[in-house]
């Protein structure tokens, strides 16, 4: 088994492949907390790997469309280490209800031969409507948190007419007019435009997700020392202080390390007893 040296951030060149504004999410809080150096690059077209809007399909996971885009990123700059974003759009996992964000950042590090994944995930500004009338565009923008948040408008079914990044009050009605007059029903699609410079609910997560993979690349697996050692999953089971029934909630942490596949498990309650009130047994 291979162990690493804790590797050294401080003035290290790493490259930042996008064309939406990303360098100025990450570089600050990556710079101070790492002492590293953000080298930007937006010299390839990284729409051609796949768009919200569905006029390119991405091909694969997150975490490989992301690692794509690192490499990109390094054989454009030349810099042996990559870093990059990739969002994704769904419902939550708890109703299947509510929009939902979850954005990856992805540390790839071609001198040691290592990757690290920061996460975050949470409630997301993407809506989307058919409307016909002015009004109704108006009531759909305020849903939208327009202008704030940039909108598409688009053909429905997809067709000739594509507007992103649509920011302005004129805009957004000269768009929906163009539209509507070549729509055979009359109507307009619209939609919050999902990518990071034209959604600001998106670019809480992205920071989010920088502050994880901070905390990663700060911790380093007691066995191998490779960067990344970080909880991966609970186990739950706490007892309720009443009855002893095993609750639903964590008592236990499994920290892994992606490297060498080392694992332990770690109290995740100062409390070794569960409050009643979270038991289902006292609670049916």
């Amino acid at each position: 088994m291979a162990i690493f040296h804790r590797p050294s951030y401080q003035d290290l060149q790493v490259a930042l492949l996008t064309q939406h504004g990303k360098q100025d999410l990450l570089r600050a809080p990556l710079e101070r907390a790492l002492g590293c150096q953000l080298l930007h690059t937006s010299a390839y077209d990284t729409d051609t790997l796949g768009t919200f809007t569905g006029d390119v399909a991405r091909q694969g996971s997150q975490r490989e469309a992301a690692r794509q885009k690192a490499q990109i990123a390094m054989k454009l700059t030349g810099a042996q280490v990559g870093l990059a974003s990739e969002g994704a759009f769904d419902t939550d996992p708890f109703t299947g209800l509510m929009p939902w964000n979850t954005e990856v950042l992805l540390w790839v590090d071609q001198r040691h031969g290592f990757e690290v994944m920061g996460l975050a995930h949470g409630p997301a500004q993407s809506a989307h409507a058919s409307v016909s009338t002015l009004e109704a565009l108006h009531q759909f923008a305020a849903q939208a948190q327009f202008p704030k948040h940039h909108v598409v408008v688009r053909s429905e079914p997809r067709g000739a007419h594509l507007f992103k990044g649509v920011c302005t009050w004129p805009d957004l009605e000269d768009a929906f007019r163009l539209v509507k007059a070549d729509s055979a029903n009359g109507a307009v699609w619209i939609e919050n435009d999902l990518r990071a410079f034209c959604n600001p609910t998106r670019q809480t997560i992205i920071r989010k997700a920088a502050d994880d993979l901070i905390h990663k690349l700060l911790s380093a697996c007691p066995q191998c020392q490779a960067p990344g050692y970080s909880p991966t999953r609970h186990i739950t089971g706490l007892p309720c202080r009443a009855c002893g029934h095993k609750t639903r909630l964590p008592m236990a942490e499994v920290w892994h390390c992606d490297t060498c596949n080392h694992e332990e498990q770690r109290t995740a309650n100062a409390d070794k007893w569960a409050d009643p009130s979270r038991c289902d047994a006292c609670n049916p």
